[in-house]
């Protein structure tokens, strides 16, 4: 089951599609965004939670990348909040530890409908190449809010910005694919999720 979404403003046009990949074959990964860095990055979230994803966005990069890291975020966490409605009942909770390198990340997440983020890698540099290390967090809010999931990241430690960063997305998407499993049973006592 692939959910398919669109969005279009005047600042971002994106079309996302995304299915957690059955059994144990490779998922099909298509990322293009305009922003090579941030590519790479949701390449790795959906590589290690075996989540097949294809991501086209354009949006106003001659102003900045925020609008488009942004609403991607967006677009993905709207994705998720359907797949979960539409997958129901699911596992709910997941949580990994990834190290890279000299960095050690660690996501924790929550689709149970309360959208919430704690966020703290503390970054040592500001950017990786050209992108702003700070925009991470503009997509992540993004993600959590639309999504309407509990989303915890952290750096333990780390020295290098990309390695820490690289790591905090394939721990969410390790996290994104054990919350994401068939469940016997509803795992709320409210009875629902995502609302």
């Amino acid at each position: 089951m692939a959910i398919s979404l669109e969005r279009k403003t005047k600042e971002t046009e994106i079309s996302l599609e995304l299915e957690l990949n059955p059994g144990g074959t490779e998922p099909t990964i298509s990322v293009d965004t305009g922003i090579p860095f941030f590519d790479h990055m949701l390449h790795a979230m959906a590589f290690h939670g075996n989540l097949s994803l294809a991501v086209r966005a354009r949006g106003d990069l001659h102003v900045d990348f925020h609008h488009t890291v942004e609403d991607v975020g967006i677009v993905l966490g709207n994705a998720l909040r359907q797949y979960v409605a539409d997958l129901s009942p699911i596992i709910r909770y997941g949580n990994a530890i990834v190290v890279m390198d000299e960095s050690l990340s660690e996501a924790a997440i929550d689709l149970g409908g309360r959208a919430y983020l704690v966020y703290d890698p503390r970054f040592p540099q500001e950017r990786s190449g050209i992108f702003e290390m700070a925009l991470f967090r503009e997509f992540f809010v993004a993600l959590a809010a639309n999504s309407s999931a509990t989303i915890h990241l952290s750096c333990r430690y780390g020295e290098n910005s990309h390695h820490m960063i690289e790591s905090l997305f394939k721990a969410l998407g390790r996290a994104l694919n054990q919350a994401l499993q068939s469940a016997p049973r509803l795992l709320s006592t409210k009875g629902l999720l995502n609302q």
